[in-house]
């Protein structure tokens, strides 16, 4: 038997992202799923997952507690209760953490923030290698272009998500204040009505919910005689897997600390 050198517990197991990071893993003899989470009352509760995930049984039970063989990480795509109810387990017990869980409070950030002096966690909105590259590409078009483009985002997903704007455009936003020098709490405008004149600096930010899209972004800068516009189109949710399973690879050799995936790929 092939030795899989990577333990997993899976956090959210039967949401959408849970069940592929299962199907994913359960494929590559790189990983080993120990354990798999849902809140509690969940009806998935009890069931092994790699039936919840349509794979076939995987001999492991999705709970509500971390139970049995230790992991080396877990990974985490919930919501912010199950981040923050298992963030003091993984802390306490030395398990790294591959945080995709958007919509978080500043608070709640601050407590992922004080982990990261006992474990190494990856924390992002995405996990696409095209997203990390596109970050970069909207910080260097940022300090090029400068202020006098206007610059607008748009992001469109599946109409079941339940935050807005989405973590990926968020984190597109500050790529455009990293490359312009400025804050993105005071310069980001949720969408607008009524009269609402664009003042200068600010970044339009812009959620739809359709159907099942996966996730698009474009992020606009526009001056009076032109528009450059950089995007994204995921077509499939394993792209944003592939990338947490890397990057729970990545961090078994990490000291504790915050990373993002420009740090998983070296960038």
């Amino acid at each position: 038997m092939t030795n899989k050198n990577t333990k997993i517990a899976i956090i959210g197991a039967a949401g959408r992202m849970g069940q592929r990071i299962a199907a994913l893993a359960a494929e590559n003899d790189a990983f080993q799923i120990v354990c798999a989470t849902e809140y509690s009352g969940s009806p998935d509760l009890g069931k092994d997952l790699g039936q919840v995930a349509g794979v076939g049984p995987l001999g492991v039970e999705i709970t509500d507690e971390l139970t049995g063989e230790k992991p080396d990480v877990a990974i985490d795509f919930s919501l912010p209760d199950g981040t923050m109810k298992f963030l003091a387990p993984c802390r306490d017990g030395g398990i790294a953490m591959v945080i995709g869980t958007t919509g978080l409070t500043a608070e709640q950030e601050a407590e992922i923030d004080d982990a990261t002096k006992v474990i190494p966690i990856v924390k992002a909105g995405n996990y696409s290698l095209g997203i990390t590259l596109l970050c970069k590409l909207v910080a260097t078009a940022a300090k090029a272009l400068g202020e006098n483009y206007d610059v607008e985002i748009t992001e469109t997903h599946h109409r079941f998500k339940q935050d807005a704007p989405s973590g990926t455009a968020i984190m597109l936003a500050r790529s455009v204040c990293d490359g312009e020098g400025k804050d993105y709490e005071t310069s980001a405008v949720h969408g607008r009505e009524g009269e609402a004149p664009r003042q200068p600096g600010e970044i339009g930010m812009h959620a739809i919910r359709l159907g099942d899209t996966i996730g698009e972004h474009t992020v606009s800068f526009g001056s009076l005689g032109e528009t450059v516009t950089l995007g994204h189109s995921a077509h499939t949710r394993d792209t944003f897997v592939r990338g947490a399973l890397h990057a729970g690879q990545w961090l078994q050799t990490a000291t504790p600390g915050m990373y993002d995936m420009a740090d998983v790929l070296g960038l």
